[in-house]
This record gives C-alpha cells, structure tokens and sequence, in this order.
C-alpha cells in the first residue's frame, strides 16, 4: 500500500471508516513521518506522540462498536499555535507566552475532534502572527519543503510546510491579511479564506481581540486538493456558540450563472510576468471547464481597503502592540510594526469610527460586483514567493513586501473568502491564482478552485529539498 502520509485526508478517512486502515496506523504513520522531515523544516513545534495514538485508539474504538466516525475519521491534522489546545501552551510565537497553558479548546480544534480527526501536532507562526515570513524567538525558524531560500510564507507558514511536506493531512491557519492564502501560495498548496463568521474560533486563554480582528480574521484550512478542503471547511465550521460571530450559512448557496472575472492588475498592483501568466492560465483552465470567463480592467477599491484594513488590525491599540513586541525583542515583528507606524498610528475613535465607515462603503461596492461577477480571479500576491526575511532587509524591501502583498491585505477588510489555489512552479518557486466570492459563498470559490486544480498542480507531498 502506498505510504499512508501520502493519501488524501478523503482518502485516508474511507480506509480508516472501511476498516483496511486503522486509525493507529494512519496516526503511527504520519509520527514517522514528522520525525523523518520535520528537523528540517521546523513546520511543527509541539506534539506528543502518546497523546496522539490515544486520539487514534478512540477512533478505532468508536468505528468497533459501530458508530459514525466523522468525516475526518483518523486523519491527522495540524493546528496553527496560535489557537488553544487543552494541555498546551498558546504561544503564538512568543517567548512571553510559553507558559499560556489553554484549559480548554478552541471551538476550531473541539470541531475537528467531532469529525474525527486526529491532532498530529502545533505549527509555528511568526511572533504575534504579524509576518509572511515565520521566524520568532521562541521556536525558530520554518523552512519551505520546495526552497529553503524561500519564505513558507507567513502568518500559518508552518502550516504551509507541514501539510506541503506530507505532515499530516490538512493545516489549520488563520487569516487576517493573507495568513492562510500567502502560505499555501508560498509552499505549493491550497488554503481557504472562509467569511467571517462561517468558522467558530475562540481562545478562552486571552481577552477579547479588539474590533478590528473580530471582523476580519479568520481560522481556515490548508490542503494538498481542494476536496480536502471542501471536508475540512465542513468539520471546521461546525456550531459553536463560543464565537459570537458565528452564523449558521448554509454550505452550499443558491445556484448561479458560472461566470467569472479575470483581473490581472487590480488596483495597481503591477504583478511580475510570471503571476500574470498564472493567472491567465487559470483563466483559461475555467474557461475549458465550461465557465464564462471576462477579462475586467479593475476591481471595486483595494488600495484603500488595504491602507484601512491595515489600521484595524495594527492601529487599534498600536502602543501597547509596540510595547509587547519591544518587550518581546522580535525583530520581524517590530520591523513590522515600526514599517506601518506612519499609517497606523495615531487611531483615535474618530479614525476608528471613519475606517469603519470606509469598510461598509468598500464593502457594497464588491458585494454589487460580485452579484455580477460570482466570481473573481486574481493574483494571490504581486510576485513569486519571496526570499525568506525579505522584509528585514531595508525599507525598500519592506515596502516592497507590503505592496506585492495588496489583494490578500484587502479582502479581508470586506470579510469575504478568498482561495489560493496552486497551479504550477517557476523553477523551483510556486504559483498560483485567488478566487474571491461573496460571502458565505466558499463553494463557488471551491467549485473554480477544482476546475483550475484539474488542470495540473505542483506535485505533493515532497521531501524536503536542500
């Protein structure tokens, strides 16, 4: 039998609930493969094998007495360390946070549990998951399985790593400007943006996130196909009055007319060639599959999107970030902050007030574009994957950074889902496309996303290269 890491989690789970595999060798499986590759990327930075094969034995014991195992049944899945899981301390990247130990779990990782997948282990982020690079003092660097010298993209830049490099099956991420899009992009697979409000997340180990955060950042999953994250965005988005964000859409909407935009240069972003070309070619992917595909000179508003969306997320209490990040000594993480200060700072209830109304201005206009246009194809990023610490080199390339970064920056400011979808590579670097729908609509995004994935796809899972 092919190894069983290698498989597709839908794959995994109809051996595991048919009884060929069991839970336990799927769970031993996916530990050795950890042990065999992990020391070269440092994509997972806590797990406990013990508690894992438990986890799996629960399984196997509920497939035995004849009970429904869930959609994910046996399937190991990471979680991003930025999430509380009983037991283990919530990090995200800190060293000042090392001995945050959740009591309880995060509505992402009890939904998980019910569907029956196995928690292989936590993936590393950058301190305070502000990057698109993941660095920090605490756990160290993560290395991209397809370049080392290429970032694994950031903030769920461990969760890219693992699941490319075939530990485990499906990543949890979050997203707030990019940090599940830019990963997957980063590393070669598939990651789900879902709407605000369509995944349940909370961590009981924290206060609160300002306003800002609750409406734009997101959990979601990362793949090696996208009908694994059509399976994971079902287990994931399970009831949990927790998050008070949480609202019960359906999962499949209404149908509508497979129309689709194409817009190669949205809002100045200028791409490189070579993200022109996917997009193009991804473009015509749809179009073989039977979809109306228009070429649009522009989107509704990004730039601005991006500037507001910006101040939300580091504007509202910026001081006390700044504090945090000086105590902490993270020099990604106060070149992040220091880089946007002149943007972000000072965030008055006026300005709050003003950026919120921006937000619902913006807002409209892509919800009436996107009743045109059910769908939108658009670069992920304005260049291929960067070189790692790209934004620690100087000013000029952090600007850089943040400008090619436009369109994952924005969408999330409206709340809306966006799917990277992996499509080739560029030497050694991948590639890909962002497909944005309205709200609640993550199956239109899904149903353009397995069209574009029929057409070809990087190979995966990879060893790790040198």
């Amino acid at each position: 039998m092919t190894d069983l890491w290698r498989l597709s989690a839908a794959e995994l789970a109809t051996l595991v609930k048919s009884k060929q595999v069991s839970a336990k060798e799927a769970a031993s499986a996916s530990l050795a493969r950890l042990d065999a590759v992990n020391p070269k990327l440092n994509a997972v930075i806590d797990h406990r094998p013990e508690e894992v094969l438990k986890q799996a034995a629960e399984i196997d014991a509920r497939i035995a007495r004849g009970e429904d195992a869930g959609a994910l049944a046996g399937v190991p899945v990471t979680v991003k360390v930025n999430i509380d899981q009983e037991g283990f301390a919530t990090t995200n990247g800190l060293k000042q946070q090392r001995d945050v130990i959740a009591k309880s779990n995060s509505p992402v990782v009890d939904n998980l549990r019910k569907a029956g997948a196995v928690i292989l282990g936590r993936t590393n982020t950058p301190a305070f998951s502000y990057r698109w690079f993941t660095s920090n003092l605490i756990h160290g660097d993560t290395k991209n399985p397809r370049d080392p010298s290429l970032t694994p993209g950031g903030s769920s830049g461990g969760a890219g790593s693992a699941v490319a490099a075939g530990i485990g099956h499906i990543a949890h991420g979050t997203d707030i400007a990019g940090s599940i899009r830019y990963p997957a992009y980063a590393c070669g697979v598939h990651g789900l943006r879902p709407t605000v409000g369509r995944i349940a997340a909370y961590n009981s180990a924290f206060p609160d996130r300002p306003i800002g955060p609750q409406i734009s950042a997101v959990s979601g999953p990362l793949a090696r196909t996208i009908g694994d994250l059509r399976i994971a965005l079902a287990a994931m988005s399970a009831k949990d009055v927790r998050d008070v964000w949480w609202v019960p859409a359906p999962l499949e909407g209404p149908p509508v007319a497979r129309r689709a935009a194409i817009c190669v240069n949205p809002d100045g972003l200028n791409p490189v060639p070579e993200v022109k070309a996917a997009v193009l070619d991804a473009a015509r992917r749809l179009e073989r599959a039977g979809w109306t595909v228009e070429e649009v000179k522009d989107t509704p508003p990004l730039q601005e999107a991006a500037l507001q969306q910006t101040k939300l997320w580091l504007g509202d209490g910026y001081e006390a970030q700044l504090e945090a990040a000086e105590k902490e000594g993270d020099p990604g993480a106060l070149t992040c902050l220091r880089g946007n200060r002149n943007k972000v700072f000072p965030l008055d209830a006026a300005g709050l007030s003003a950026a919120l109304a921006i937000r619902a201005t913006i807002a409209r206009k892509w919800l009436l574009f996107l009743e045109e246009y059910p769908v939108v194809l658009m670069p992920v990023s304005g260049e291929l994957p960067f070189p790692d610490q790209l934004d620690r080199k100087d000013e000029a390339s952090f600007a850089r950074v943040w400008h090619a970064q436009l369109t994952q920056i924005a969408i999330p400011f409206m709340g809306l889902p966006g799917l990277t979808v992996s499509t080739g590579l560029v030497g050694r670097a991948p590639v890909g496309v962002q497909i944005v729908a309205g709200r609640y609509r993550e199956d239109l995004c899904l149903a353009a996303g397995e069209a574009i994935e029929a057409g070809g796809v990087p190979p995966s899972p990879i060893d790790p290269v040198s």
